[in-house]
Order: C-alpha cells, then sequence, then structure tokens
C-alpha cells in the first residue's frame, strides 16, 4: 500500500492511499516509499491546513468501517472549519447514541480530514481524542481553527 509520511504540529502524520483514495491516516512514520500524485496532493493540502491556508479538503476517501461508523464519518466531515458538535447532536443527526457515535470518532480511520476533533461532549467539554498525543492534539486542532481560545 503507498504511503507518505509528513511532519505536522501535531508529530509525524503517515497517509495511506489504495487504489484510487486514502483511505488512512496515522500518527507516526512509515518506510519510505515513492510517493504516488495522490499522496503528494494529500501532503500538499495537509500542509496547507496546518499553515491556516486551507479549510476544506478535495481528495477522495474510502475510510472503511461499519454503516454506522460510514454515517457518523460522513456526519463529522459536514462540520464546518471552526466550528464544533456535540457527540449528541451528532447522535441525534445518524440516528444512534453519544456513546456509538464517540466510538466511532474514535475509530476514524483518516482523522484531520475526515475532522473528528470537531466533535465534543456535553456542554462544550473536549471529551477524548484517539489520535497521538489524545487531548493535546484536539486542543492544538482546535486552536489551529480558531474553534478553541486558549
Amino acid at each position: 500500500m503507498p504511503t507518505i509520511t509528513i511532519p505536522s504540529p501535531v508529530g509525524p502524520l503517515t497517509i495511506e492511499q489504495e487504489g484510487d483514495a486514502i483511505v488512512a491516516m496515522h500518527w507516526g512514520r512509515a518506510p519510505k516509499e515513492a510517493p504516488t500524485p495522490l499522496l503528494q496532493e494529500a501532503a500538499r493540502q495537509l500542509g496547507e491546513y496546518f499553515a491556516g491556508a486551507r479549510r476544506d479538503f478535495d481528495l477522495p476517501l474510502r475510510p472503511e468501517g461499519s454503516p454506522l461508523e460510514q454515517s457518523v464519518w460522513a456526519a463529522m466531515a459536514r462540520i464546518p472549519y471552526g466550528q464544533t458538535r456535540s457527540y449528541g447532536e451528532i447522535a441525534g443527526e445518524v440516528g444512534d447514541t453519544a456513546q456509538s457515535v464517540g466510538s466511532a470518532c474514535g475509530s476514524n480511520p483518516i482523522p484531520v480530514i475526515i475532522p473528528c476533533h470537531r466533535v465534543l461532549a456535553a456542554q462544550g467539554k473536549l471529551g477524548g481524542y484517539s489520535g497521538a498525543g489524545g487531548l493535546k492534539t484536539k486542543t492544538a486542532l482546535l486552536v489551529l481553527e480558531g474553534a478553541l481560545l486558549v
């Protein structure tokens, strides 16, 4: 599976491609490979995002998950840059429980691009974050987007 690892303010990120789509992104490094044009484009867009010059991603994504996970990830993808939603709000949108939404957030295979960091617990509390660095990383992403003031 082709991969590319890029530096970011929240640590190295490795993007994985399968076929003609991005299928995963995780914290850490992968063995070096010759990046594909799609992976180079994903790296470019992520670089723009971290530089504050991009608010939306325009990449073909194909995350693998259950029908519930797919619906939660689609709902997260619709949260605008700089805004947040609660687990309960997403649960109402997809017709399931906040706990199920939290589980689906935690299993998001393409964090940042599918913005699970924009989903908060009740009363605006941060909740959890499954990415490396946990809440510190979630906070950094929300601060970058202006959704959270420090």
